[in-house]
């Protein structure tokens, strides 16, 4: 038998869903689709860093070649080797870089989101960076999984996440 009803037939709403729950108050984690975005920008901005560099100095970024095979014409793309060695370590300084500094890069930024140790809400040491961004080229290694664990897991944690206990949240 439940509770009875309060005089005069009234009975209370049901309660309503509970509020989002994140790391901290105001907080809540990133989710998938905003970090991907992030990540987007992330890109292009390399890119576009990649071309202000590399161009100037004369470097192809790729070399689109048509080879004959058994089957009929194709394609073939070679990245040049300098562009591919600029690429890593801009990527790698820029990434790490950023972590370890500001706790953001310029993409997360942009969509209000920020890194930070899970255990404490503290910035990232370049080491934990370090390993934070060759865990993430892991994760897009193995058939992308480890990213996608982050629209999967509870507190939007990818691999790379879980290695350095770190998590992305946003403001409410």
């Amino acid at each position: 038998m439940g509770p009875t009803p309060p005089a005069g037939g009234w009975t209370p709403p049901p309660p309503s869903a509970p509020p989002p729950t994140g790391p901290a108050p105001g907080l809540l984690y990133a989710g998938f689709l905003v970090r991907t975005g992030a990540f987007i920008v992330d890109v292009c901005l390399l890119l576009i860093a990649m071309y202000v560099i590399l161009v100037p100095l004369g470097v192809p970024l790729a070399q689109l070649e048509e080879i004959d095979t058994s089957f009929g014409r194709s394609w073939r793309v070679e990245i040049d080797p300098t562009a591919g060695t600029v690429n890593t370590l801009l990527s790698l300084a820029y990434f790490v870089g950023l972590w370890s500094w500001r706790g953001q890069t310029a993409g997360m930024a942009l969509f209000g989101l920020r890194l930070m140790r899970a255990e404490d809400g503290g910035r990232l040491d370049p080491v934990s960076a370090a390993i934070r961004y060759f865990m993430l080229l892991i994760s897009f290694a193995v058939l992308f999984l480890g990213v996608i664990a982050v629209g999967l897991d509870r507190h939007k944690q990818g691999w790379h996440d879980k290695l350095v206990r770190t998590v992305v949240v946003r403001p409410v």
